[in-house]
């Protein structure tokens, strides 16, 4: 079937249905940001296969509501498709219920599958358009036209033990009892496959980069069950976790474990991680509680055993993408390189080093004006070869046995222009403030936002995306609940949380720079003010310094730039060859 052909078999059934209009959401029943096959609904309509957006459909018009981050490829994958690119103003803002608001007739009818909707979206879609009497339908109008779907994932799970994680099930579990009895909580449902990999020690291969496994929880103060495909399971792992308190159900049996929560308990339920779904299957005598998750506050604060595997994974992916800026210099106008055989080469690099499991994301290679689009994805249809001028921007990152990284290096490839030096410069001018902040305890991610984008502002510019995300410990690249933007989210930074500093400039049709370190909170001193906080730098691997303009940067930041490269190669260099060593030498030579 074609898009329109898909489109017009959604609309028949929604006339059948007397459906006004037709929400599919970019998530699954985990409200997952990397979404298994079988759920990716929306590059199955529409043909977009950008990781944010949520699709509307009427009887007369289908939008894809997405951010400035894919207007470019939204505009592109949408072309002939039915669907036209309606630009949000705001990054991940559910602007498309106002519109459904202000454009349905009253009485109207909209469906979703609430299988796919959080809480938090569920009850905003009811609210909103409560207020024209306009009520909110469960429908699945996909499964029914798509043919041949992917099934959901089989792949083995596994267990990591308390060595590799620095604690134990058994511990995790009374943490996250000891704060559900704070909230008066009996029970506490978790569908985030995040804080699920991290409370159950469990890994897996279900999504894409991220190591999960698709399960859910269900907690009370004497008995945690996990709901998983048994068969992902040793009987050995099953046999583990049933030592630390845990019982295998399969999957499915959460939605009946639901519907028979005792009357006049209460239940725990984070709604932006939950389903609206199975909300509703909670007996209308439990009272619901809806906050974060304690687990998702527990795993961003890493422990000390987490933080050393991670500090031996950025040695390790240090030397990958040494041997990666090494070999570009020196192939570049001398063998035909593109965005894709760059990308390749560098995978190549990672999958070398020792406990090495994966990409953690899909790599950003980007040439020239690609480097313009934050999310661009090299295809064979876009790939281009890299030249020996302008900017070649790298934004990739590794999933290995201890640990997660994410790394953005913008390249001079030779020639380039004054300003591309100037935007370069300030850049770096932006990542090296945010890296060496200091700040007193209490302070949030915004905050820290203003200080990285500041020296941007001073020349009149800015940029579209955030400034930071949380990161996990080999689990998910994107983890909160910290986030460096310019949203007031309150969560203030705490020691042991890793987290990216990754300012850019972006030129629409001429080039893109970002530069991105991962940071790790730590405590710098105590006086008559406050507790004060600053950032590790965990990232190893040189920072460019052939374009920059000097003479934009203060005193301190040249010093941070030195130090930084100097570490570099302090750290570094006893793991390469001697050749490595010499090019890395002259690579983090001091300015």
């Amino acid at each position: 079937m074609t898009y329109q052909e898909k489109l017009s078999a959604i609309r028949k059934q929604m006339k059948a249905d007397q459906v006004e209009a037709y929400i599919i959401p970019s998530a699954d029943p985990h409200i997952s940001e990397y979404l298994p096959k079988h759920y990716k609904c929306i590059p199955f309509t529409s043909g977009f296969t950008g990781s944010a957006g949520t699709l509307v459909i009427t009887h007369d018009f289908a939008g894809l509501w997405t951010d400035s981050r894919y207007f470019e490829q939204a505009a592109e994958q949408l072309n002939g498709s039915g669907f036209e690119l309606v630009k949000q103003k705001i990054q991940h803002a559910p602007e498309y219920i106002q519109w459904l608001a202000e454009t349905l007739n009253e009485g109207a009818v909209v469906a979703t599958n609430e299988q796919l909707l959080s809480v938090l979206l569920g009850d905003l879609l009811t609210q909103e358009l409560s207020v024209k009497n306009i009520t909110l339908q469960s429908k699945d109008y996909l499964s029914s036209i798509w043919e041949n779907r992917e099934a959901l994932p089989s792949a083995a799970a596994f267990l990591i033990t308390e060595a590799n994680t620095g604690k134990s099930v058994s511990s995790k579990l009374a943490e996250v009892r000891a704060a559900l009895s704070k909230y008066h909580a009996d029970y506490h449902l978790i569908s985030s496959l995040d804080d699920i990999a991290w409370l159950f020690n469990i890994r897996g291969k279900d999504v894409n980069y991220n190591p999960v496994v698709l399960s859910f929880a269900l907690i009370s103060q004497d008995h945690a069950t996990l709901f998983i495909n048994p068969d992902k399971l040793t009987e050995e792992e099953k046999v583990t976790l049933l030592k630390s308190g845990t019982e295998i159900l399969p999957y499915e049996d959460i939605e009946h474990a639901l519907q028979n929560i005792p009357a006049n308990t209460s239940i725990f339920i984070d709604p932006k991680r939950n389903c609206y779904a199975y909300s509703k299957l909670i007996p209308a005598s439990v009272s619901v509680i809806k906050e974060t998750n304690p687990s998702t506050h527990f795993k961003a604060v890493k422990n000390e055993t987490e933080l050393t595997n991670t500090r031996d994974a950025m040695l390790k992916d240090g030397v990958a993408i040494t041997r990666f800026l090494k070999w570009l210099s020196e192939s570049i106008g001398k063998t035909k390189i593109t965005e894709l055989s760059a990308a390749a080469q560098l995978r190549k690099y990672r999958e070398e080093q020792e406990g090495f499991i994966g990409d953690s994301f899909n790599t950003i290679s980007a040439y020239k004006a690609h480097g313009a689009l934050p999310h661009y994805a090299a295809s064979d249809e876009s790939d281009v070869e890299v030249l020996p001028e302008s900017l070649f921007l790298v934004d990739s990152g590794g999933q290995y046995f201890y640990g997660t990284t994410d790394i953005t290096r913008t390249i001079p490839m030779g020639t380039t222009t004054e300003e591309e030096k100037t935007d370069y410069t300030l850049v770096l001018k932006g990542m090296i403030d945010g890296c060496k902040a200091k700040f007193p305890k209490g302070t949030c991610g915004y905050q820290i936002d203003a200080i990285t984008r500041k020296p941007l502002w001073d020349h009149a510019i800015n940029y579209g995306h955030g400034t930071g995300h949380g990161v996990g410990f080999f689990l998910n690249v994107h983890e909160g609940p910290q986030v460096f933007n310019p949203t007031n989210t309150p969560v203030p930074v705490a020691i042991g949380m890793i987290t990216s500093i990754e300012p850019g400039v972006y030129r629409p049709g001429k080039h893109g720079i970002r530069i991105e370190n991962l940071v790790q909170a730590v405590a710098l001193e105590v006086n008559e003010f406050n507790e004060f906080y600053g950032f590790e730098t965990l990232t190893i691997a040189p920072i460019d310094t052939t374009i920059v303009k000097k003479e934009l940067l203060e005193k301190v930041q040249i010093e941070w730039l030195n130090t930084y490269n100097a570490h570099v190669f302090e750290k570094l260099s006893p793991l390469l060859s001697v050749e490595e060593v010499k090019w890395l030498q002259e690579a983090t030579q001091a300015i």
